[in-house]
């Protein structure tokens, strides 16, 4: 019975991933759904569209389908949107701080998985501002979600009994499998760029833009000469944007100017720009840019790695730990004030299984022993900045059947979101007696958990 709540719980957080990267993985092309409205809750709707876009996700992920997956995620789907209704009556808000925060986390969390950003750019045939637009929108809806949950069992807590408790009511037999997890902590290197070439990709832009100045088009040149690969086959074109969808020096470049106007050279932390000016709409504006990124020092980048191979030996045969020299040395903002340890962007903690990690992470780690340094080895940002990294393997478990021992925390994390969904069902069961519920009459016959249909038949 436990073991089912477990797998439930998790099927939960995974349709809430979905729903946060609904826009980005979006039906292929040439794939056509008409789309409906088959359900409102109070002001929000839910649309067929997001209903089969989280289904063929689901499937996608190689996940079991089975004969009520649809009903699941409507289900889910209409949970979802009692929460974002509610979250707006009570004037629950986050920021665009908070969004970005999270934005951040996500693709790094999806860079991991594919590989690189621009693996991410050329699966999803989009720039990476154009991904971030897309799911900028759903992503803040999905915070408000949160948001409010988290409001609702903001008050629950389970004591050191209630967990003993909890672990008790499981039969022996059915006690849940720990799969191997790790901890690891990195000293990260980027190449360094010389200033020559940071004077040449601006030169190239100035000359771009003299060149425009006497007649050629922007566009032309951006498909020819941009580092913007994603956009760069558009004519270098990004779409329209709110100031917040773009990098700050973006922004405030691209928001000054007039119809045909070109900036001149600005850098953000992606390179060097130049940036016209298509159309303005509201708070919004619709741009087409050139990107050179400056290349990089590979005679520098080898000194890195010879750099690192040192640093690792110091470690080892000093009295100086990891951790200080990864908050000294290292380059990634994300981990050198953890003491060097990566976090692990799904879970937010630093403790990865083996399928979370980055493959060429992982296969360093298979060969190695608790405690022990590697070797360096190459690495790429989410930026595409080539540099080399040492690691330190902190921690390893083997498989093992679920214990008081080694895993109270997560007992106690599973035995709290039980007390959590305790909560959460009175609290749906009390907005069901007020809220405006209507259902597509194609999706009554689900067996919903919740008596969504009382408000559906009025």
């Amino acid at each position: 019975m436990k073991t089912k709540m477990i797998q439930s719980i998790k099927r939960i957080s995974f349709i809430i991933l979905l729903m946060v990267s609904n826009h980005l993985f979006a039906q292929p092309e040439n794939s056509q759904v008409i789309d409906e409205v088959i359900a409102v809750v109070g002001d929000e709707i839910v649309t067929k569209s997001s209903l089969e876009t989280q289904y063929l996700q689901y499937i996608s992920q190689g996940e079991k389908v089975t004969d009520d997956l649809r009903c699941v995620i409507m289900e889910d789907l209409l949970f979802q949107k009692l929460l974002l209704n509610q979250a707006k009556i009570d004037s629950v808000d986050v920021t665009e701080g908070q969004v970005e925060a999270e934005m951040e986390r996500r693709l790094r969390y999806f860079i991991g998985q594919i590989g690189s950003e621009k693996a991410l750019e050329a699966y999803y045939k989009k720039s990476i501002d154009q991904i971030k637009a897309e799911l900028r929108e759903s992503l803040k809806e999905q915070l408000l979600v949160q948001t409010m949950q988290d409001k609702i069992t903001s008050d629950v807590s389970v004591t050191p009994a209630e967990v003993r408790e909890f672990y008790n009511s499981f039969p022996k037999d059915s006690l849940p499998l720990i799969n191997s997890e790790v901890e690891v902590a990195q000293i990260v290197r980027y190449a360094p760029i010389t200033n020559e070439s940071k004077e040449y990709a601006k030169e190239r832009l100035r000359e771009f833009k003299e060149r425009i100045r006497k007649g050629e088009k922007l566009s032309t040149m951006a498909v020819l000469y941009s580092d913007d690969k994603g956009s760069a086959k558009k004519g270098g074109e990004i779409g329209y944007i709110g100031r917040a969808e773009v990098e700050p020096e973006f922004a405030q470049a691209a928001f000054k100017l007039k119809p045909g106007q070109v900036s001149e050279v600005f850098s953000t932390r992606y390179g060097y720009h130049i940036v016209e000016l298509i159309d303005r709409k509201g708070e919004k504006v619709n741009v087409r840019h050139i990107l050179i990124k400056p290349a990089i020092d590979y005679v520098g980048l080898e000194k890195l790695k010879l750099e690192l191979d040192s640093i690792g030996k110091v470690i080892m045969n000093d009295t100086i730990t990891f951790t200080q020299m990864a908050q000294k040395y290292s380059e990634d903002e994300d981990s050198k004030n953890n003491g060097g340890l990566i976090l692990n962007p799904y879970s937010g903690t630093s403790i990865f299984q083996a399928d979370q990690l980055d493959p060429s992470l992982f296969f360093v780690i298979d060969k190695m022993e608790v405690g022990e340094i590697s070797a360096a080895f190459s690495t790429s940002d989410q930026r595409n900045r080539e540099g080399y990294r040492i690691i330190k393997l902190i921690k390893r478990t083997e498989p093992h059947t679920a214990n008081l021992d080694d895993d109270y925390q997560k007992l106690k994390n599973v035995a709290t979101q039980q007390k959590e969904q305790e909560v959460v069902q009175k609290w749906i069961k009390d907005r069901l007696e007020t809220s405006y519920i209507k259902m597509n009459e194609k999706y009554i016959d689900c067996n919903y958990k919740n008596d969504w249909l009382k408000k559906s038949a009025q």
